[in-house]
């Protein structure tokens, strides 16, 4: 890296992607031992991009949540309060941004910038399902100049008043900060200001109401897993945070911190049915935090998790449900050989309730995908309904003998035999409201 063409090769070759899972340890490690303000962790929703170059990391970009009051940036947009309040969520703050101290190269930092700009819109409906139109950074004018924030597009707003959050107010430390912003779209400035115009929010994460019988299977269930975490140090019981993630996402929360807001706006009664820790001082119920959540959900038996939560689910659709089973390639998905995802899943048809997911191997179909599907479910005493593509005697027998339901088949030309017979039959001497003809 030491010519002026090889500088230019790097900067011109990086790459910006977020982190795997397996990464997030060093990413923290990284950011909490060479960033000057250390690392504690990131609010709200978050996002961790990495630049590398030929495998080499080079620098760390971290986003999350926007800042909840900034009076150079609302009046900018020309946010009031109530829109504002509604319309955050479409704006990330880069909270954290570093580069590799052995990496001193010109015009790399801003490149990198761009370079995750460019795709952080995209990440964040990926991974949070709404799209963002407006970045914001701070600076301390005490050791940067935001040069780079300058280079990559970013524009200068002003200062803040130097306060910061402590707790529930706001306390002056006397060191304003310069406010940057970026348009993530060109209209992103319009569009946020619009009162009257529909922007794609996030979904709102709903209340759920869990009676003491629904939370005692819930509980029963989830005893089988195994808890991956030491003994040494647990303050949680396992089948609590579990219940406890269970519940909001079922209620729409679709990330760490969105699943510890819910459990944190649970009532008393409700963290006592889902087995929170009672403290005895406070004389309260006590819901799990956003770390501890996250650390037994990252580690825990995911498949484990998912047997005991699909025949919990089956307990709440009712007895009399009846269970759809359908494939279904999903759109925009990609495989690493460029394929397309297909799922096979099991739904309640009254409730629209997914019960079960299975992946359909690329070089195969549905019809093998079922057993793998099905295997987990009770299912005993109920219908389940197929397509034509499933109507087999083997997949019939199957049901019937193994798992104890009862079959609802589609047949059309791909059992020509059997379209005959049936239509032979002549059905309409045999109408299903006549209990005599069974």
């Amino acid at each position: 890296m030491e010519s002026y063409p090889r500088r230019i090769e790097l900067v011109q070759g990086v790459e910006v992607r977020p982190i795997e899972r397996a990464e997030r340890g060093l990413w923290d490690a990284l950011m909490r031992r060479r960033h000057y303000l250390g690392f504690c962790g990131m609010a709200g929703e978050t996002m961790r991009h990495v630049a590398v170059f030929q495998g080499r990391w080079l620098a760390l970009v971290g986003w999350g949540a926007a800042a909840l009051k900034c009076k150079v940036r609302d009046q900018w947009i020309g946010w009031f309060g109530a829109l504002q309040w509604q319309r955050l969520p479409l704006v990330a703050n880069n909270c954290r941004f570093l580069m590799l101290p052995e990496v001193p190269v010109p015009h790399l930092a801003s490149r990198i910038l761009a370079l995750s700009c460019k795709r952080l819109s995209q990440d964040w409906q990926a991974q949070y399902g709404h799209p963002l139109y407006l970045v914001e950074s701070f600076v301390d004018p005490r050791y940067f100049k935001g040069t780079c924030y300058r280079a990559a597009g970013w524009v200068f707003l002003g200062y803040t008043r130097g306060f910061g959050k402590h707790a529930r107010s706001y306390i002056a430390h006397g060191n304003p900060k310069m406010v940057f912003v970026r348009h993530l779209r060109r209209d992103a400035r319009q569009k946020l200001a619009d009162p009257v115009r529909k922007l794609p929010l996030p979904r709102e994460v709903k209340p759920m109401r869990v009676s003491e019988k629904h939370a005692e299977e819930l509980i029963n269930r989830l005893r089988e897993i195994p808890d991956p975490r030491k003994a040494r140090g647990i303050r949680h019981r396992k089948i609590a945070v579990l219940a406890m993630a269970i519940c909001a996402i079922l209620s729409n929360a679709r990330s760490f911190a969105a699943i510890a807001e819910w459990a944190a706006r649970c009532s008393q009664s409700m963290l006592r049915r889902l087995g929170c820790r009672y403290d005895k001082k406070t004389s309260k119920y006590i819901a799990p935090s956003e770390p501890t959540i996250r650390r037994l959900l990252q580690s825990v038996d995911a498949q484990a998790v998912d047997r005991a939560l699909y025949g919990w689910l089956l307990t709440l659709g009712g007895s009399d449900s009846a269970v759809a089973v359908d494939g279904k390639t999903l759109r925009g998905a990609r495989q690493k050989n460029g394929k397309g995802l297909h799922l096979l899943t099991a739904f309640l048809h009254q409730h629209g309730m997914v019960l079960a997911q299975h992946q359909v191997p690329t070089k195969s179909n549905e019809i093998p995908a079922l057993r793998p599907l099905m295997d987990p479910l009770d299912v005993k005493g109920r219908v389940v309904t197929l397509d034509a593509l499933h109507t087999h005697s083997q997949t019939a027998q199957y049901l019937v003998e193994d798992k104890g339901a009862d079959y609802l088949f589609t047949v059309k030309d791909n059992q020509r035999l059997l379209k005959k017979d049936i239509q032979d039959l002549g059905m309409m001497d045999f109408p299903p409201s006549a209990p005599q003809h069974r």
